[in-house]
């Protein structure tokens, strides 16, 4: 071979260079740009979508000839059937390859959160509902199946997961989030990532960082926190994705912190993702989002000065499409406003990627003739299982399982297929007319629970507009013996629903009339369950204590209705965990579990934050005891205890106990949280059988960013309890740390082993 970047044999390292020394200004920058083409049959004329300013976005022609790094939703932008965005993607491919002097082609990534957004592919579980299922091998599963329907059709990247923190849960995009705390976040997220880049595609932490600390939990608005609290909190998921998972991408977020944009920091994207964390993957730009830093931010006077402080940070490819990254960073470059060598970096970067997924070498072309079926029996038994598990019952005060006789089911999510699902599924993102695929709602879920049940049905609009609604709801619930009212969200984008991105709300208060319809159907007198489908927690005080039961579930995906409905009728034994706290009341300020002591309750203030149901609460049909706890009594601060308690069925039905074991820092040279998660077992028993849990929980997992701003372990008494919520914690007991005051190094544990052992 003439050429050695053509050479598979050699170091991708090698290939790049040679590659990058053969390449134009306009070339490198190309391998930096997407395009997003709008919907067409193949061999038809390519036309861009619309760019977010409003101005047509730059031709396929005009791209093509200087390379294309990425393709943007091929099969996520319009319904297509996997045969036809298979065909179009071939299409895309062949052109740019043809365009070009290395005909190099390129990334194609789609959006993955809920499954494979796009028509006919089965929709998962939202991210808050794996966040409920505490079940990170569930999810590494459910991950692996995506990728590996993705990369079938010929796809590369996904944008997923979402490593924000829920902060505050008025924020629309709390459905995207994982949970509340750091630790459960990052273990499920980088359990994502595992699965999905083990089925041979990039996957993509999203989104970097603080995007959830948004002011009053307000889309794209400043984050204003301090740095200890970012590190410790926001930063720390992505830690354990990039070192447990191994991601080979990072999208950036749309927030400023302390005003500076996240896409412009070169001391968040460089300094701390790639010189702290050892991040040596992409950076891309989350959609329009180089292109804010002049629209939005305002720190930018044109598309050139825009992409020159992207590039500058470290801001490898531009996404959805070309608007600064084109000429306007090129010209930046000629005219020396920013160095070749950066353009280097970032071209390098792109190229190293391409080469790792075979882009160099015509792997492209290996994608089976046949479009594989996107919702396969196996899609849809897993969809299934992480919805099971997921289900949340709160509270039970003798209204469940549920007889077979006259049920009453209304409210706005009784009979809505489409309240399943979160803002980041197909139908809901798109506004496809059809999902595409089957999506019971919960009332045809329920009728095929309960076949000989009689269940009356009444439904409404998610805001419960019309004094008619309300009317029949509250009569149907009197002519029954039991009353299911479904109540939560609409998800959609930027207003189009209650829940999704953009569709944020000033208060945890249920949408529209929906605490109206409540209270009159609470007052019938029928016992009355409690059903809750939605992308955040809403306040329940109030209601929830007048209910006969009282069930939480995070858009459960395609399988939710049928999950739901096997947990009400008995046959399903619940098994989730509240991934964030439930309000009492609508207008507390939020704050999640992770509270200082003068953050939580006390004397010295009217406002009472305690949550009605806590983080990591959940009930289901049968008991467990905590017992023989034994913790190690001291290690040095660079050693590990082990805490272990025996967890014992004591009632009469099998049933899942989420051990959850946290720990207490009581003195510290910074203020810190009364406790947090350090770590958790799924642990299933039948009745009277017990289990022997034993965590080792190495000193790291008690570091904390200290006074000096950096991370230290420091000696003392570390507090330890053990049980089933954050608040209901029976085995409680202490080790003591000694030596000196240590600074672990970037190869920290991160993890907390645990071991499940029957007895």
């Amino acid at each position: 071979m003439s050429e050695p970047w053509r050479d598979p044999r050699l170091p991708v390292a090698d290939r790049v260079a040679d590659l990058l020394a053969r390449m134009t200004l306009e070339e490198k920058a190309g391998q930096l740009s997407s395009f997003w083409a709008m919907p067409a049959e193949p061999g038809a004329p390519v036309a861009p979508m619309e760019d977010d300013s409003g101005e047509d976005a730059p031709g396929m022609d005009e791209l093509a000839k200087h390379g294309i790094g990425h393709l943007t939703r091929v099969f996520g932008t319009v319904p297509v059937s996997p045969a036809e965005g298979m065909a179009r993607l071939r299409d895309l491919q062949e052109r740019i390859v043809a365009a070009g002097r290395f005909g190099l082609p390129a990334i194609a990534h789609e959006e993955c959160l809920t499954g494979l957004m796009t028509w006919q592919a089965t929709v998962f579980p939202t991210p808050l509902a794996w966040g409920a299922s505490f079940d990170a091998e569930l999810v590494e599963e459910m991950a692996a199946a995506i990728g590996a329907s993705m990369r079938r059709l010929g796809a590369h990247q996904g944008l997923a997961p979402v490593l924000d923190v829920v902060r505050d849960p008025r924020w629309g995009r709390t459905e995207e989030c994982i949970g509340e705390d750091p630790y459960l976040v990052g273990t499920l997220g980088a359990a994502y990532v595992r699965g999905f880049e083990g089925a041979g595609i990039v996957a993509t932490l999203k989104h970097f960082a603080g995007y959830s600390a948004s002011r009053h939990g307000r889309n794209m608005a400043p984050t204003a926190m301090g740095p200890r609290e970012f590190t410790d909190v926001l930063v720390e998921p992505f830690v354990l994705a990039l070192r447990e998972g191994g991601a080979r991408a990072v999208m950036h977020s749309y927030t400023d912190l302390d005003g500076m944009p996240a896409a412009a920091d070169e001391r968040l994207l460089t300094g701390l993702l790639r010189g702290e964390l050892g991040f040596a993957g992409v950076v891309v730009a989350d959609y329009f989002g180089i292109s804010f830093l002049e629209s939005r931010h305002r720190i930018a006077g044109s598309r050139g000065e825009a992409a020159a402080a992207a590039l500058r940070a470290g801001v490898d490819v531009e996404l959805p499409t070309t608007r600064c990254y084109g000429e306007p960073l090129v010209s930046q470059v000629r005219d020396g406003a920013i160095p070749e060598e950066l353009l280097d970096r970032a071209a390098g970067r792109v190229l190293t990627l391409k080469a790792e997924l075979g882009l160099l070498d015509g792997a492209w072309q290996d994608v089976p003739g046949t479009a594989p079926p996107l919702d396969p029996p196996e899609h849809r038994r897993l969809a299934r299982r992480l919805a099971e598990e997921s289900v949340v019952l709160l509270a039970n005060d003798g209204g469940l399982p549920l007889a077979a006789g006259g049920i009453a089911l209304v409210g706005p999510l009784a009979d809505d297929p489409r309240g399943m699902m979160g803002c980041y599924s197909f139908p809901n993102h798109v506004g496809a007319e059809q999902p595409g695929v089957d999506v019971p709602s919960l009332a045809a879920a329920l009728r095929t629970e309960l076949p000989t049940a009689s269940v009356e049905v009444r439904a409404m609009d998610v805001l419960v507009e019309r004094d008619a609604d309300i009317a029949a709801a509250v009569e149907a619930a009197r002519r029954a013996e039991v009353c299911v009212l479904a109540l939560g969200d609409r998800a959609g984008l930027f207003g189009r629903g209650t829940s999704g991105e953009g569709c944020d709300v000033a208060t945890l208060a249920l949408p529209g009339r929906q605490r109206e319809l409540a209270e009159a159907v609470l007052g019938t007198g029928t016992p009355t369950v409690l059903v809750l489908l939605s992308g955040r927690p809403y306040a329940l005080g109030g209601l929830a204590e007048r209910a006969a039961a009282v069930v939480q579930a995070f858009f459960p995906g395609e399988e939710g209705g049928a999950a739901i409905a096997g947990i009400l009728s008995g046959r399903v034994a619940p098994s989730g965990r509240l991934p964030v706290n439930v309000p009492r009341h609508a207008d507390v300020p939020p704050g999640g579990h992770l509270r200082s002591a003068m953050d939580g309750p006390h004397g010295w203030s009217t406002v009472d934050p305690a949550p009605l149901y806590p983080f990591g609460h959940g009930l289901t049909w049968t008991r467990f005891s905590y017992t023989d706890l034994h913790v190690d009594p001291a290690a040095p601060t660079d050693g590990a205890v082990r805490v272990a308690a025996t967890v014992t069925n004591t009632g009469e039905r099998a049933g899942t106990e989420v051990v959850q074991l946290y720990l207490s820092d009581p003195v510290a040279s910074v203020v810190r949280p009364v406790r947090w998660l350090a770590g958790w077992a799924r642990v299933p028993l039948d009745p009277g059988r017990s289990a022997r849990i034993e965590f080792t929980v190495h000193a790291d997992r008690v570091s904390f960013t200290g006074p000096a701003l950096r991370r230290i372990v420091e000696p003392g008494t570390i507090e330890v309890a053990v049980g089933r919520s954050s608040t209901d914690l029976p085995a409680c007991g202490s080790f003591t740390l000694h030596g000196p005051v240590r600074e672990p190094g970037p190869d920290r544990v991160l993890t907390v082993p645990v071991r499940v052992t029957p007895l």
